[in-house]
């Protein structure tokens, strides 16, 4: 009995050596991901924090770890020192470090149009004012025309033929706080453009001119946030009456639609202003590892077709295409009246000026 017993603890343990032998040998050579802290724009949280994202970096012998600013906060006040790479949503804020950094690299692996998320009254009545046109996605917004509604201080209520939207308040987009938000930035690119007779404001003439103007289109809006997320989820939640027209990135309205979750209604449309112009994510290494992120994110298929997923247009446009179509989307027409901003040095005069008025 008792050599039946010794046999089959021995029997067990030899079980036990191989299972621990094998399981060593496995794990050989399987190294941990290393490290790599980054600081970007919020609006890209989202897609950092996804296990399919984080998955896709440890392939590559990668954990990406990520704290969030704004654009306009990562160029000027955030501590860089204990990042390997900054991923601001603006090229003119990654031009401002790579200049004070001295680094010539860089990477632009997505970006987005600058949109307009409203209802289909809203649509019907703005184009009965001649301030929607065309049909690109749920139209075009002429921001020629809208400046003109806005200088004026129009309230909805006053737009002739309106019985769908008699609010007493004045005909604004809703926009992010200019003091914080790269979003409310690029408004105001797209703003001081069609404003300054299509032209790009490159002088502080023409800034000290348009300032008034601009302002106010912040300012009469009264509280405002300070990303992108709050007034789209005003617009989500709340619906027409608190946000009829709400200035977005057209990844957020995209997002939505791609995962089919039920948000975007059937009564919700997308406008993109005329002209628009292109917020580019653009990411600066400050360490060899940041190198590799920003390599990873423009060249490995798997991590492009998940930024499609997320509603970016990769540098890959049909793979943003692809994943739209899958996912029964309808794909965006080809835009064409698209602006640049002006530069890193002009916005942040322009903005710098408006902010003083908030106080």
């Amino acid at each position: 009995m008792k050599r039946r017993l010794s046999i089959v603890l021995a029997a067990v343990l030899l079980v036990a050596v191989v299972v621990v032998i094998v399981l060593d040998q496995q794990g050989e050579g399987v190294a941990e991901p290393q490290p790599v802290r980054g600081v970007i724009g919020s609006e890209k949280q989202a897609f950092f924090h996804d296990q399919r994202v984080i998955d896709a970096f440890a392939k590559h012998g990668l954990r990406v770890e990520v704290d969030t600013a704004g654009s306009r906060q990562i160029a000027t006040t955030v501590d860089l020192a204990k990042y390997e790479f900054v991923f601001p949503s603006s090229s003119p804020a990654a031009q401002r470090i790579q200049r004070d950094r001295k680094i010539t690299a860089g990477y632009t692996p997505f970006q987005s149009p600058i949109a307009v998320a409203t209802f289909e009254p809203i649509v019907q009545l703005l184009k009965a004012n001649g301030v929607v046109r065309g049909d690109i996605g749920g139209g075009q917004l002429d921001v020629a025309k809208y400046l003109e509604f806005a200088k004026s201080g129009t309230r909805w209520d006053q737009l002739p033929g309106n019985t769908v939207f008699p609010a007493r308040k004045n005909m604004l987009i809703t926009t992010t706080d200019p003091r914080d938000s790269n979003s409310a930035s690029m408004y105001l690119a797209i703003m001081s453009f069609v404003a300054n007779g299509n032209a790009v404001v490159s002088t502080e003439e023409a800034e000290n001119r348009l300032l008034p103007q601009l302002t106010k289109l912040f300012l009469d809006q009264g509280y405002t946030q300070n990303s992108t997320e709050g007034p789209f989820e005003d617009y989500l939640a709340a619906g027409m009456g608190k946000t009829p027209l709400a200035l977005i990135y057209e990844s957020q309205f995209l997002d939505r639609q791609l995962r089919g979750d039920g948000s975007v209604r059937p009564d919700m449309r997308m406008l993109y202003t005329a002209p628009t112009v292109f917020s580019k994510h653009t990411l600066v290494p400050l360490s060899p590892n940041g190198d590799r992120v920003g390599q990873l994110l423009t060249t490995d298929p798997e991590l492009v077709r998940l930024a499609a997923m997320f509603g970016f247009r990769p540098n890959d446009s049909q793979a943003f295409r692809t994943v739209l179509t899958e996912k029964g989307v309808p794909v965006p027409a080809e835009l064409v009246d698209i602006i640049e901003p002006p530069s890193y040095e002009t916005l942040e005069r322009m903005l710098d000026a408006i902010g003083r008025q908030y106080r």
